[in-house]
């Protein structure tokens, strides 16, 4: 039992470093996950871009909002 618990970290690292050794020869495997992670780049700067030029606006929106919700409730 203890021998297998011993053993669990260098298999666990051997396992490793054949699956690192594995995707970065497979040019097929490797391009599939160069563009996933481009995708993932570029929704995320989209979302930042369009936080960022909308923002002002929306939070111009936001206190028209409020403000309203506050003189009706100041009239009831």
């Amino acid at each position: 039992m203890w021998n297998r618990i011993k053993e669990f970290p260098r298999k666990v690292q051997q396992k490793f470093i054949e699956t690192w050794c594995t995707l970065k020869n497979d040019e097929r495997g490797l391009s599939g996950v160069v563009v996933a992670i481009l995708l993932i780049l570029v929704a995320v700067l989209a979302v930042v871009l369009i936080w960022f030029l909308l923002g002002d606006w929306l939070n111009e929106l936001w206190e028209r909002i409020v403000g309203s919700s506050a003189q009706l409730g100041a009239q009831g």
